[in-house]
């Protein structure tokens, strides 16, 4: 009988706010990158690495794993694709010390993909004698294949804890032209958000890769925000701190999410379902967006 992995709730698992991507080559900075206070270091096998560098990638990864201190930030392997060198990326960083806490599984188009990396990772952690379920997947998706299987890949396993949104690589699948207001994009980048919501998985958005504009970036993980995404990858450390920033709700909007929330129970005592705060009517609606601001409150750390 197959056992069954817990997937903590939306709101008890770690924030990854900001996930920083560091080629596995390069050894110190991702020595650099473990201290930045990013939520999430990955390791990048993939297209961060010349097809010249994969095998020496796979051990520098591994070496980084075991002595890096990588602090509170979570430690994520970004592998090859199936048939791509998936295999020796798994068997050479699932043997090191420590192995990492998740593995980031491109251009994943299909449930069965998933399936195996779970059963890959199975074997890892019997090795390691970890719990079942222990170590995760990040699922990136960035065709339109991927786009269209959205609702299997989403219910695929119990260890898959956050779809990814690949613009780039979308947009070059299907022959689209990637433009700054992002109009290409949206369907997808929407329908992604949608099914990790349905699942309880974290959504995370696509690089911003102006790396000269900040504004821009702000702008365009504000607009994640709005469409339900949890986080954001990153390309550079400099944009750590302004994806970081809009994640983290501020001290004010906390306050007004308590103050709707308290106000709400004291409502439904008095029997009342619909009621006015200042000025604007609230119902359930406004009261799960309030729940949802102190859930990734806590997840940021600003909230106990």
């Amino acid at each position: 009988m197959r056992r069954s992995i817990p997937a903590p709730p939306v709101g008890r698992r770690r924030a990854r706010r900001a996930l920083l991507f560091c080629p596995a080559t390069e050894r110190g900075r991702i020595e650099k990158a473990a201290g930045l206070g990013a939520d999430g270091v990955i390791l990048d096998l993939e297209d961060g690495v010349a097809q010249t560098r994969k095998a020496e990638a796979r051990a520098l990864a591994a070496r980084a794993l075991a002595d890096v201190d990588f602090g509170g930030a979570e430690r994520l392997v970004r592998v090859n694709p199936e048939g791509a060198g998936l295999e020796d990326d798994i068997r050479v960083t699932g043997q090191a010390p420590r192995p990492p806490d998740s593995y980031v599984l491109p251009k994943v188009e299909s449930a069965s993909a998933i399936k195996r990396l779970g059963r890959r990772l199975a074997a890892v952690e019997r090795r390691h004698r970890l719990a079942p379920g222990t170590i995760r997947i990040l699922a990136i998706i960035e065709s339109a294949s991927g786009v269209v299987r959205l609702a299997e890949i989403a219910g695929s396993d119990p260890r898959l804890e956050a779809l990814v949104f690949g613009a780039e690589d979308l947009c070059g699948d299907m022959g689209a032209v990637r433009t700054r207001e992002g109009r290409e994009i949206l369907c997808a980048r929407s329908a992604v958000a949608i099914h990790a919501a349905a699942r309880r998985l974290h959504a995370i958005d696509t690089p911003f890769v102006d790396l000269a504009d900040e504004a821009g970036l702000v702008a365009e993980t504000r607009e994640g925000l709005s469409l339900g995404y949890a986080g954001k990858l990153a390309i550079h450390p400099k944009q750590i701190a302004p994806i970081q920033s809009v994640f983290t709700p501020t001290a004010e909007e906390v306050g007004r999410a308590r103050r709707l929330i308290e106000e709400h129970a004291r409502q439904q005592a008095r029997g009342t379902g619909v009621f006015v705060l200042d000025g604007r009517m609230v119902d359930m609606p406004m009261v799960r967006a309030a729940q949802a601001i102190l859930a990734r409150a806590r997840a940021a750390g600003v909230l106990g």
